[in-house]
């Protein structure tokens, strides 16, 4: 029966070879919609890292200009008094400009046993930090005063990086070094990843820094932590406290809750783009693997007429054409298949195997049950065809 199939479609190759490259390339398509979504998928199951809600985020333009280190680290120290003195508010961190939710990113690579790992997110930030997000601490712990002074600078790492760099070990005591290898960094505890750039994006691998003394001079962000339920009221008496103490400074008060918003929604635009296109173009095959059926059974009446006037059944007649169709799909599918495995063999956009092998499998499946839907109505009217007829007509 497969031998006789494959002869028909033999010598339908030309028609057919327009309905294959159909599904070859909707295949393909697909496979990339499949891909984005799987990825951003498994991004969004995994947790966020820090509480958002009830996290506001101060920006401000460094206006105090002294020479002295130490009046400039009075003048925010003070700051940090006065605000922290507020009932409503619960914790803050003076860090630099790379906040969650934020379009700012510094970005460099570190070094173990000369193995260099990249893109590496780095952060500065004060003792506070950990708490301003209520961050997950998995192993060792977070700064404290103790670390000002030390023959290494300690560093806190997310637990993508430890995984990528350590494995199974535990990276605490570990000393890494920067681009040259020249600053040495002794890692004292390591955090649950922080997705900083919304649901549906990785968290990356994150080294964090304890400021210095001389941070105060370019820090521009204060993450606040402010109570429950706290409203307009406060933020209004915060801005005015702030605007207050920072005299010529502009200051700005923006909530984590609305970042969050609004840096998902610029995530899920080549989502939404590449979805609306591929959309477009199951809808053109699904028409077209209609019509090129509907005109294969128009041009083969007599031959179905004849099969029917020996003994087939409509049914066997419905069958052999959605087999032929499937037939179809298969090699479309093989050859799709083909490039599509290219991506995870060669590490294309350092992504997982995983996410690729169940992009294919989707991208697989979405074909067959299209084929095969398409394929059931103009299968039932060939399996109405009378031989007479047909037979007649030829």
């Amino acid at each position: 029966m497969l031998k006789h199939l494959f002869k028909l479609i033999w010598n339908k190759k030309k028609q057919n070879f327009l309905l294959m490259s159909e599904m070859l390339f909707s295949f393909l398509v697909l496979f990339a919609v499949f891909t984005l979504l799987v990825y951003y998928y498994n991004n969004y199951k995994k947790p966020m890292g820090f509480e958002y809600k009830n996290l506001w985020v101060v920006s401000y333009n460094n206006t105090f200009k002294s020479k002295s280190t130490d009046s400039v680290n009075r003048y925010y120290e003070t700051l940090r008094s006065t605000i922290k003195a507020m009932p409503e508010i619960r914790e803050l961190s003076f860090c630099s400009n790379n906040v969650p939710f934020s379009n700012s990113m510094w970005t460099s690579l570190v070094t173990y046993n000369k193995k260099q790992t990249s893109p590496v997110n780095w952060y500065t930030s004060d003792d506070g930090y950990k708490e301003a997000l209520n961050a997950k601490v998995l192993e060792g712990r977070w700064f404290n005063k103790a670390d000002a002074i030390g023959k290494y600078e300690h560093v806190v790492i997310n637990n993508e990086l430890k995984e990528k760099i350590f494995g199974s070990e535990t990276a605490i005591g570990k000393v890494l070094g920067n681009a040259d290898d020249k600053q040495r960094m002794q890692i004292i505890g390591v955090i649950q990843g922080v997705k900083v750039k919304g649901d549906y994006a990785p968290s990356g691998y994150a080294l964090y820094h304890r400021a210095d003394t001389g941070a105060f001079r370019w820090f521009g962000k204060i993450m606040v932590k402010v109570a429950p339920n706290t409203g307009a009221a406060f933020e209004a008496r915060l801005y005015k406290t702030l605007a207050n103490y920072m005299k010529d400074s502009n200051v700005e008060i923006e909530h984590m809750v609305n970042k969050r918003t609004n840096i998902n929604y610029f995530t899920l635009v080549p989502m939404i783009v590449l979805t609306i296109v591929g959309s477009f173009l199951i809808i053109n095959v699904a028409l077209g693997l209609f019509g090129v059926l509907w005109y294969n059974i128009n041009r083969r009446r007599g031959e179905i007429g004849l099969r029917r006037a020996v003994g087939a059944t409509g049914g066997s007649v419905s069958s052999q054409l959605i087999t032929e169709s499937m037939i179809l799909a298969t090699i479309s599918l093989i050859v799709g298949t083909f490039f599509a495995v290219q991506f995870p063999i060669l590490n294309v956009f350092d992504l997982s195997a995983g996410i690729y092998l169940m992009a294919i499998l989707l991208a697989v499946i979405f074909i067959y049950a299209l084929v095969f839907v398409c394929s059931l109505y103009p299968g039932r009217q060939a399996a109405a065809i009378y031989p007479a007829v047909a037979l007649h007509e030829e």
